[in-house]
C-alpha cells in the first residue's frame, strides 16, 4: 500500500521536478486523503515558507501525511525550522528505492513520526559560510542539532558522529546504523 501511494505521488510530482518543496493531496482508495509532501534539491532559506504555505493550502484532517525525500542537503538551519514543523503537522517520512537523503536532508527524515528508509542516507559535517567545516576553523561543534535531535527522538549521538565526518566526503549509513541512531 505504502508503495502504490508512494508511486503516485512521485508520478504526479515528476512533472515538476524543478521545485524545492512541494505539497499535493491525493486520495488513495484504501487509505483516504493524503497530504504528501516532497522536498528536492537543495534546502535553501524560503524553504520554511514554502512548506508552510503548502500545508496551509490543505487544511483538515488526513488519513496520512506523508513526506518523500531525495535531497542533496543544504541549509542546516532551514532544515531543522522545516523539521520543527513537519514534526508538528504529523508527517511520516520516507526515503524511496534510489533516492538520497545526504547532509541537512538528516534533519528532514529524524523529523518524522515514522521513518522508512529504502535509499540511501548520507553524513557529514556540515559547511561553514566560507566553504570549510566548523571544527576545520576551530569551533565548537553548536549543541542545536544535539537538541534538535533529542526533541526528533532520535539518538544525539548522531550529531557528534556527523562532526567527525568532513563537509567534503559522505558516510552513507549502514541499515544497522540507521537502527542504532533510530531513524528507521
Amino acid at each position: 500500500m505504502l508503495r502504490l501511494l508512494t508511486l503516485c505521488a512521485l508520478a504526479l510530482f515528476a512533472c515538476t521536478a524543478h521545485a524545492k518543496v512541494e505539497v499535493l493531496l491525493l486520495e488513495h482508495e484504501g487509505q483516504g486523503q493524503v497530504l504528501v509532501a516532497r522536498v528536492t534539491e537543495q534546502i535553501a532559506p524560503g524553504d520554511y515558507e514554502a512548506l508552510l504555505k503548502g500545508i496551509m493550502a490543505h487544511p483538515g484532517k488526513h488519513a496520512r501525511k506523508l513526506l518523500i525525500l531525495d535531497n542533496i542537503g543544504g541549509s542546516a538551519a532551514e532544515a531543522m525550522r522545516m523539521g520543527y514543523l513537519l514534526r508538528e503537522t504529523g508527517f511520516d517520512a520516507l526515503v524511496p528505492e534510489a533516492a538520497v537523503c545526504q547532509g541537512s536532508c538528516i534533519y528532514l527524515l529524524a523529523a518524522g513520526r515514522q521513518r522508512t528508509v529504502r535509499g540511501h542516507v548520507g553524513l557529514h559535517r556540515p559547511y561553514v559560510a566560507n566553504g570549510e567545516s566548523a571544527l576545520s576553523i576551530g569551533q565548537r561543534p553548536h549543541r542545536a542539532p544535539r537538541i534538535y535531535f533529542r526533541d526528533m527522538g532520535v539518538n544525539t549521538r548522531l550529531a557528534d558522529d556527523m562532526q567527525l565526518i568532513e563537509p567534503w566526503r559522505m558516510r552513507v549509513l549502514t541499515q544497522r546504523e540507521l537502527a542504532r541512531y533510530r531513524l528507521r
